[in-house]
């Protein structure tokens, strides 16, 4: 077995101690850290999004914040703010909780849009900047936002700009009777999330992210990503995906390949990571379960 192939069986075994009966869903996670890529989870409060963010962290050794996104957050409230030093007669800049490696942006969807706005630049440029002064953020860095299902009240819906900037989105749903009933008779979530120690450090993280955009593609599964993009650009009743949707989807593929133990992404790796990359980027009409499955369907694996 590969060093990488071992370091990522070693998260998997910790993360599905923590969250039971979640195979898929973690892998899909993890997938999405080893592409660089932010995550959305959505699903209905108490399934186990905010421990999954808080594992995470703790399984790869990653500095954590988590901002609680309310109605009246302010960006100060996450990217900090100058305070006036009347020793020293200046500014002092007291830095807020996205400079952390990993970032907690919990029901991000209950903040204002002014709120929310306050992550954009710092997920896509990996900086912030305050008072005409561009700061950088730590390396890595990830967010991670969980949102509640729209129909619930006091929700506001991110802008496509925002849900753009998630490399993935999944759903954690709720558990099946087996693991249900381990998490009633077992140890207490938040204390067996307290007691974990980190499985990997930022170097090896480092590598295995560089390890997976080194996996190989070949010229016939460019030509299947760019069949699945032009499909959706050519079907009134979707939204044409952008390229840097496809480039999304090619990193997200690659990433699953290596935590599958592959050299090369093969068409079953796109279809494993599809749903989650394209579901978001969708008009709200577009978005059921089926959607996806149906782009699939629709185009043939050369």
């Amino acid at each position: 077995m590969s060093p990488a192939k071992r370091e990522i069986a070693a998260i998997l075994v910790q993360l599905n101690q923590v969250i039971l009966g979640k195979e898929d869903q973690i892998r899909l996670c993890l997938a999405c850290l080893l592409a660089k890529g932010h995550l959305l989870i959505e699903d209905i409060p108490g399934v186990g999004k905010t421990t999954l963010a808080h594992a995470l962290a703790k399984t790869l050794g990653l500095s954590f914040q988590r901002v609680q996104f309310t109605s009246d957050l302010l960006p100060a409230d996450v990217l900090g703010v100058s305070i006036y030093d009347r020793e020293t007669g200046s500014f002092r800049f007291q830095h807020g909780p996205i400079f952390a490696q990993l970032v907690l942006a919990d029901e991000i969807n209950r903040a204002s849009p002014k709120a929310q706005s306050a992550l954009l630049e710092a997920m896509e440029e990996h900086q912030v900047t305050l008072d005409g002064q561009s700061m950088a953020l730590p390396e890595p860095f990830f967010v991670i936002a969980t949102q509640n299902p729209q129909d619930q009240a006091g929700t506001f819906p991110l802008p496509e700009s925002q849900l753009d900037r998630f490399l993935m989105r999944v759903h954690l749903g709720y558990p099946a009777a087996a693991a249900e009933r381990e998490l009633l008779s077992g140890v207490d979530r938040r204390d067996l999330v307290n007691s974990l120690e980190p499985v990997v450090g930022v170097d090896m993280l480092n590598r295995l992210q560089r390890s997976a955009l080194d996996i190989h593609v070949a010229p016939a599964l460019l030509d299947y990503v760019q069949a699945l993009v032009a499909h959706t650009r050519n079907t009134a009743a979707l939204t044409g995906l952008s390229p840097r949707a496809a480039i999304g989807l090619l990193r997200a593929a690659r990433a699953w390949a290596l935590i599958a133990g592959r050299e090369a992404v093969i068409p079953e790796h796109v279809q494993a990571v599809f749903a989650s990359v394209v579901g978001h980027r969708m008009r709200q009409s577009d978005r059921d379960p089926a959607a996806a499955t149906r782009i699939l369907q629709a185009v043939p694996i050369p």
